[in-house]
């Protein structure tokens, strides 16, 4: 069960391993892009590439649906960025389900692990497997294992390591079931963080914030929803960016550097940032240095 490329890795591992992939669960396609035409998860997507029993589904408590999913029979659910299972969903199987997340739980419970760790300044994550349960992420821990967090990773970059490397834990977990020789470890909950659905919000840049704290804010939110600042009246989205040192006398959000050789430098509240990729509203996302060439932003502007 799953949605997103995130999830293909792990449905890609199942399949070329001892373990019987009896169907897989997606959302229903749904519009997408500017033409609204109907677009499936990538998971549906890869379902039938590979010719498998594909089940698409929006109501997870409707009883056709439970009827449909008891008749397969099958012995674990296997889930990796779906959504929220009903009790009556993932009490079918006689091994219960199993869920891959992308952190070290009990930190970063929620819909958006991989952003906000990068959002928080984090150096290392993680990956779980844990037994799902009524509450959101709070299932018994089977298996974790930890992931650095590069300097200059986005949210992007990390994600696509990570489903890498939680196919293989999705492996391991399964094989550890079936031979029957593990433990279900309790999440210490006084030790449990928070990682809420990211609203296009969030994504406004504070010029008074430090250099290092805008950045990470960049890195965690691209490519989607993307970090974003204003220009006289446009939306600008920030992709990449890096920090570097500037002089006190220049005010948050002031625009230092602004030249097709080294790109666009703005202010912070302390230091400053570069800005290594961009997007002006309604325009292509490019490398800065290309679209400073024309670009009516020059040195003494301000972004807000």
């Amino acid at each position: 069960m799953g949605n997103p490329q995130f999830a293909v890795p792990a449905l890609e591992k199942l399949l070329y391993s001892r373990h019987e992939v009896a169907a897989v669960v997606t959302s229903p396609d749904r519009p997408k892009g500017r033409g609204k035409k109907p677009a499936s998860p990538a998971v549906a997507e890869k379902a039938r590439e590979k010719g498998l029993n594909l089940i698409q589904q929006e109501n997870l408590s409707e009883q056709g649906f439970l009827a449909k999913i008891t008749a397969l029979a099958v012995t674990i659910f296997v889930v990796v960025a779906f959504r929220i299972l009903p009790v009556e969903l993932f009490s079918i199987p006689p091994k219960g389900a199993i869920n891959l997340h992308a952190s070290l739980l009990p930190k970063y419970r929620g819909a958006a692990p991989i952003q906000w760790a990068i959002i928080n300044g984090e150096r290392e994550t993680g990956l779980t497997t844990f037994s799902i349960q009524k509450k959101v992420d709070t299932g018994g821990i089977i298996l974790q294992e930890k992931v650095p967090i590069g300097p200059m990773e986005t949210a992007d970059d990390l994600s696509a390591r990570m489903s890498v490397l939680g196919a293989d834990l999705i492996l391991q977990t399964l094989d550890l079931i079936e031979s029957g020789d593990y433990e279900i470890i309790p999440q210490d909950n006084s030790q449990a963080s928070k990682a809420p659905k990211i609203n296009p919000s969030d994504g406004h840049v504070d010029w008074s914030l430090p250099a290092e704290k805008i950045v990470n804010l960049i890195r965690g939110l691209s490519s989607n929803p993307g970090a974003y600042t204003h220009f006289d009246g446009r939306k600008l989205k920030l992709y990449r960016a890096r920090v570097v040192e500037a002089e006190n006398s220049r005010k948050p959000g002031e625009i230092i550097t602004a030249n097709d050789r080294e790109g666009l430098v703005i202010k912070a509240g302390k230091d400053a940032v570069l800005i290594d990729e961009i997007q002006m509203e309604g325009k292509k996302r490019l490398p800065c240095c290309d679209y400073m060439r024309g670009c009516p932003i020059k040195e003494g502007h301000f972004l807000a």
